[in-house]
């Protein structure tokens, strides 16, 4: 789940250290490095009194600050849904007749936690596949996102009036690959591990054009340099890469706290470990812990549930400046679940979710528009802080194959435009239980 990826503020356009330079073909250095390591320059011919050309150097103050975008892809592959840990099969200890018997007919959640767990000795292994591919950010399209570059010292008119318009796309998605362990070490203590396998891809492209704001019909002042020896307006920037890896392990303990015929209630913690590359947008980059509530209920064949959590989250590069190389704390978390399992018959089981995360004190991208020294305006990008709200809502259903597998099927839907968003999510999975 991989909230939020890969990605995030639009990334820093202009120059960054050498050693951030020596990273570049890393994925979180692609869009700072768009246009090459000193910003987006354009040819000039203008002379300068002492001989010379001046430097045409456009600078973005949106683009100067990538820590929504980067903070955005943490957020997301630190708070994503992971598919439930816990096994379908669940078991209580019958003390009269000494042996375990199934304590549910319903298989369980797919993208949330019931109170039950899986009984003492027990294993399951779990495994699941999930497609992001992530469509827009803060209700903004990311295949068209404004941006204006302004020359330097642009307030003092003439030639530096003139801006570039950019319009750019960002084609970013995730395949996480999850494997799941889960062991009850206890009739009523479960311990989790959660290994991902993830592969992001990236994609940028900027297509520049050069508003002659200040030099009216003077070509020679600002322009793109066509190759011919022509003075253009317009270049296409762009640039791709793609990464694989280990994400972010989770290790998880959930203990059953009451366990009644018709409701229960667990609480357990989830630790995350930094273990994925956050500099190829494989992972946070940061240490987590989130401690949960799980409460459950039975009424015949309905399952009712409500999960409650907290994230916390460590300092990340994501979360700060990956050019520079300085960290910052990601935004931390308060995620909540209201959903029901249905266990339509004892090999059925169908299942739904709202899931909702509030982002608490992040970076948040807006649209805006850049007003010109004549009164011209443009479509452009602005950045603010504050709190928001992510909602979505998962159908799936879990089909019982045979014996003791378990297959899971799960589409993920977006239901308003917090954060970096996917507007539909697929998962399939296996369960086997031993």
């Amino acid at each position: 789940m991989w909230n939020k990826v890969i990605v995030v503020a639009l990334l820093s356009l202009s120059g960054g250290s050498a050693w951030a330079e020596s990273n570049s073909n890393k994925l979180a250095y692609l869009i700072p490095y768009l246009f090459g390591s000193d910003g987006l320059q354009v040819d000039s011919d203008a002379p300068l009194p002492g001989g010379g050309t001046h430097s045409a150097h456009f600078f973005s103050s949106s683009f100067a600050s990538f820590t929504q975008f980067n903070s955005a892809m943490a957020t997301q592959l630190s708070s994503v849904p992971l598919p439930s840990p816990a096994s379908g099969f669940t078991y209580s200890f019958d003390s009269e007749t000494g042996v375990f018997d199934r304590s549910t007919q319903s298989f369980g959640p797919i993208m949330s936690d019931r109170a039950e767990t899986i009984g003492g000795k027990k294993l399951t292994l779990g495994f699941s596949y999930q497609r992001f591919s992530f469509d827009s950010m803060e209700g903004m399209d990311l295949e068209n996102v404004d941006a204006v570059f302004t020359h330097d010292d642009f307030q003092q008119g003439g030639g530096r009036a003139d801006v570039v318009t950019t319009l750019n796309a960002i084609n970013v998605s995730i395949d996480r690959f999850t494997a799941v362990l889960t062991y009850g070490l206890a009739d009523r203590l479960d311990v989790s591990v959660a290994l991902p396998i993830v592969r992001t891809d990236l994609g940028v492209t900027s297509v520049a054009t050069i508003q002659r704001v200040g030099t009216s019909g003077d070509l020679a002042v600002h322009y793109f340099n066509d190759g011919s020896g022509g003075h253009g307006n317009r270049r296409v920037f762009s640039t791709q890469g793609s990464a694989s890896g280990i994400g972010d392990l989770i290790f998880r303990f959930k203990a059953n706290a009451m366990r009644r015929e018709t409701a229960g209630i667990a609480a357990g913690v989830d630790v995350r470990a930094p273990t994925g590359d956050e500099e190829n947008l494989l992972g946070s980059g940061a240490a987590g812990v989130k401690p949960f509530v799980a409460i459950s209920m039975a009424h015949k064949k309905i399952s009712p549930h409500v999960n409650l959590a907290y994230q916390w989250n460590g300092e990340s590069l994501l979360g700060g400046d990956v050019v520079a190389g300085t960290k910052a704390d990601l935004p931390d978390q308060f995620l909540y679940v209201i959903g029901a399992d249905i266990g339509v018959s004892p090999r059925f089981t169908v299942a739904f979710d709202l899931i909702g995360q509030r982002v608490i004190d992040s970076a948040r991208l807006v649209s805006g528009t850049f007003t010109a020294i004549t009164g011209q305006t443009f479509k452009d990008i602005q950045f603010a802080g504050g709190s928001f709200i992510e909602t979505s809502a998962a159908f799936g259903f879990k089909m019982n194959a045979g014996g003791r597998l378990l297959v899971d099927f799960n589409v993920g839907v977006k239901l308003d435009d917090g954060g970096l968003r996917d507007n539909l999510t697929p998962l399939l999975g296996f369960e086997y239980s031993f």
